[in-house]
């Protein structure tokens, strides 16, 4: 495999962090521009937007550059595949209809060469966070979906989305380091998946944590992401191995050497 495979997601471009949103916007289509001659595929994989509510012909104001430069890719033949997180679950055909860019809501498993790999979000994958996941069920009733759509106006609709959003984020709170295996959702959800099928490498966003963990079989790794607000991370596969990297030295600066 001559180009690489790039993954990247949790952007939650509409709020600021180190950076404003804007300023964060730019240095993600930045990096896009740089590493665009050395990319087969584009993945990204949740929590792009902190918030998001697309009706019939209204999306959220913004995020231009981003919109452009994931055109350009598409025009330059990359494919680019766009999985909903927790914050912005609500996506639907938007994307599709006018980049060409599918939208996943599961987590999916490709193969490329001779390595299998599971991909999603991560959000409501194994045991507790039963909370959440019956928010979840309710937000992805397609009833309360087109109640949402066609009777909430969308300046008050997306004031919504924006207020459940700060409401998740309070309720997840600060990322804890990734310290005891034995407490993390994910690494309990991979580790029980791998005892019934072959996975390579189980590729996650909403951790907030850039994570390589080999799983107790010897043989898979679950790999997160991590994010931009504060990281700048993000993954690449070159046919042979995946690998976690870093677009801005600020990681260095904000949680030092993990």
């Amino acid at each position: 495999m001559a180009k690489k495979i790039y993954f990247a997601s949790d952007f939650h471009l509409g709020i600021d962090a180190l950076e404003t949103s804007d300023e964060r916007e730019k240095k993600i289509v930045s990096w896009l521009t740089s590493v665009q001659d050395d990319m087969a595929e584009l993945y990204l994989v949740g929590d792009v937007f902190d918030y998001w509510y697309e009706y019939g012909t209204v999306i959220p104001k913004g995020y231009i550059r981003l919109f452009g430069k994931l055109s350009e890719l598409r025009d330059a033949g990359i494919p680019i595949y766009f999985f909903t997180g927790n914050h912005d679950m609500w996506m639907f055909t938007y994307f599709e209809k006018y980049f060409g860019i599918p939208i996943y809501r599961e987590p999916i498993v490709r193969t490329f060469g001779d390595k299998t790999f599971f991909i999603g979000h991560g959000d409501g994958l194994g045991p507790g966070d039963h909370g959440y996941k019956f928010i979840k069920s309710v937000f992805n009733n397609k009833i309360c979906q087109w109640l949402f759509k066609w009777l909430i106006h969308p300046d008050i609709g997306l004031w919504l989305m924006k207020f459940f959003s700060s409401k998740s984020r309070q309720y997840t709170g600060t990322e804890d380091a990734f310290s005891d295996p034995k407490k993390e959702w994910l690494v309990q959800f991979v580790e029980s998946h791998s005892k019934t099928q072959h996975i390579d490498y189980y590729i996650f966003g909403h951790r907030h944590l850039p994570i390589n963990y080999q799983l107790s079989n010897g043989k898979s790794h679950y790999y997160n992401l991590g994010e931009w607000m504060y990281a700048s991370s993000y993954g690449t596969f070159n046919g042979k191995e995946f690998e976690l990297h870093f677009y801005d030295s600020k990681y260095t600066e904000v949680y030092g050497n993990q």
